[in-house]
């Protein structure tokens, strides 16, 4: 592959940059003189309708974010990735989380190796599990239904599932729950478990090579808290064959390291794969969702992966100007690049999506956060955003403030449905109604602000008439759907995808390696012994390290 494009030598570049320093934001003045702004900037994509005209841009600085994304080679780069070229460099892989929602039929061959067959093989595999769980068809070793599922992962596999599993819950089955185990804080696995009956769980163990450190320490917890409960209860005699029965019953993986799920007691039958062209943070989509599969059952998952695939599409084909997340992905550079954004915030009118920008923060900062670019060089600008939110109207009453009338540029999303999954009223008053004249009102108040004259009359007094002035100028994108639907939900995973991918484009760097989340991990079980009292291993430590492990040592009861 080719070295990447210096983004800031290019022409397109050098006019957004002369374009910044003659800008004068005046999103009042803007909209008063183009009665036609809002369905100017406004798009379509999929279901997703997606206002920009509440950004600091006009028809030239638009033009010239496209002639960058030409300039940078996006629509290339977008082939290159959606063929299976190995735009992964610094691990040699093709980069095909696409392909996990390709629909059946369509044909990928990569490496010699026709991976959307592939997909569809392990996804039948899923469904017919999912569908055996649904029914009752399978049961827990006492013959039991299952009611519980527990999901055992860390990362891309608890963040995606757990998130879709959240936004999704109008669409789980009655009698049917998932629970998200991540953290090796031993409190996480408690905290799931004490409540359950050993009896009618079921864990699905999500890791692809079977040796995550805090997944199989989970696994290993689960499996001791099921193997006790079902002793003490008297459901198995608590020999080792009784021990292995259950444990078959009442665990499966999501791995493709069969030898080592079979030498943890699941039956590699139960198993079900995925590939190293499968980021971690892209991989909802495919087997790692299963514990959603199982709440929401195969139409529904159908349904999402088919959001997914017609965000694909748009992005693919659509001409740049009119391509949705390709536009998001560069007025997110505009931002970060040219007015020093440093953050964005994503604020959901959605309670079910209260996890969604957790879910982001690891899909565009583990993607982006990069400080060399895929032919091992220095990045030329700064890179990556951190993204960060909350669901409205809870973050109103929080840090709304900051974005209002602090003194930093901090672009945000919002997002909001038209139909809500539980019409409910107060009185004669339709509370939706009331809950998004807060989401509308939000994106005016930060593009129009208020004026000394105007807040003055209002009577307020001189001296704090600064205090409630409001600039205004602050850059929105509000997307709109009809309603909260599995794919729906698929679409906006895929949208930020490929905003995702797009900025990493202009910057030139990997955006599906992620080396910097590796070196804590080494050092964590290189430290372990000393934690543990190894004085030896201490003894290597720096001083502060030794210093923290000493306290925790003479504290730990």
């Amino acid at each position: 592959m080719s070295s990447p494009v210096d983004p800031t030598s290019t022409p397109a570049w050098a006019k957004l940059a002369d374009l910044h320093k003659n800008l004068q934001p005046d999103l009042r003045g803007w909209f008063a003189a183009d009665p036609d702004r809002a369905k100017t900037f406004s798009l379509t994509a999929g279901e997703l309708f997606v206002d920009l005209s509440k950004n600091l841009i006009n028809a030239e600085i638009k033009q010239a974010l496209v002639e960058l994304a030409e300039q940078v080679g996006l629509r290339e780069r977008t082939e290159a990735m959606f063929t299976g070229e190995h735009i992964n460099v610094t691990e040699d892989r093709a980069v095909l989380h696409t392909a996990l929602r390709a629909p059946q039929g369509t044909s990928l061959v990569v490496d010699g190796q026709d991976v959307v067959s592939d997909v569809h093989e392990v996804l039948a595999k899923v469904y017919d599990f999912a569908t055996k769980v649904r029914s009752g068809a399978w049961t827990g070793v006492t013959g039991k239904r299952i009611e519980t599922v527990v999901n055992i992962g860390i990362g891309g596999s608890d963040l995606g599932p757990v998130m879709a599993y959240e936004g999704l819950l109008p669409y789980k089955q009655e009698g049917l729950s998932a629970r998200f185990i991540s953290n090796i804080d031993p409190t996480d696995a408690y905290e799931k478990t004490h409540d359950l009956d050993p009896e009618t769980t079921l864990f699905i163990v999500s890791s692809k090579t079977f040796g995550t450190l805090e997944t199989l320490t989970n696994a290993r917890l689960a499996r001791s808290w099921l193997l006790d409960g079902l002793t003490a209860s008297g459901a198995i005699s608590g020999d080792e064959d009784s021990g292995k029965d259950a444990v078959a019953k009442h665990f499966v993986a999501v791995s493709t390291a069969l030898d080592k799920v079979a030498a943890f007691g699941i039956d590699p039958e139960n198993a079900f794969g995925f590939w190293d062209w499968v980021g971690g943070r892209y991989s909802v989509d495919s087997a790692i969702g299963t514990s959603l599969v199982v709440a929401i059952g195969p139409e529904n998952f159908a349904d999402f992966l088919a959001g997914f695939h017609a965000i694909d599409e748009h992005f693919r084909t659509t001409p740049i100007e009119d391509n949705v997340p390709a536009l998001i992905g560069l007025l997110n550079v505009w931002y970060n690049n040219f007015f020093g954004a440093q953050t964005h915030a994503v604020l959901p009118y959605s309670q079910y999506l209260h996890r969604f920008p957790a879910y982001l923060q690891q899909l565009t900062m583990e993607s982006n956060g990069k400080g060399v670019r895929y032919d091992g060089t220095p990045v030329v600008t700064d890179t990556g955003e951190v993204f960060w939110g909350e669901p409205g109207t809870n973050g109103q009453h929080a840090f709304y403030q900051l974005i209002h009338q602090g003194t930093r540029v901090i672009p945000a999303d919002f997002i909001a449905f038209a139909n809500p999954a539980h019409p409910l009223t107060d009185g004669d008053k339709d509370v939706h109604e009331l809950f998004l004249a807060n989401f509308f009102a939000q994106t005016r108040a930060l593009a129009f602000g208020k004026t000394a004259d105007e807040v003055r009359s209002e009577g307020t007094k001189e001296g704090i008439v600064p205090a409630r002035v409001f600039t205004g100028n602050r850059p929105t994108n509000s997307i709109f759907a009809p309603a909260l639907t599995p794919s729906v939900l698929g679409q906006l995973i895929a949208l930020y995808e490929h905003i995702t991918f797009t900025e990493g484009t202009v910057w030139g760097i990997d955006s599906f390696d992620q080396w910097g989340v590796e070196l804590g991990k080494q050092l964590a079980q290189e430290l372990t012994p000393a934690v543990g009292g190894d004085e030896d291993a201490l003894a290597k430590a720096d001083s502060s390290t030794q210093s923290l492990i000493g306290y925790y040592r003479a504290h730990r009861s």
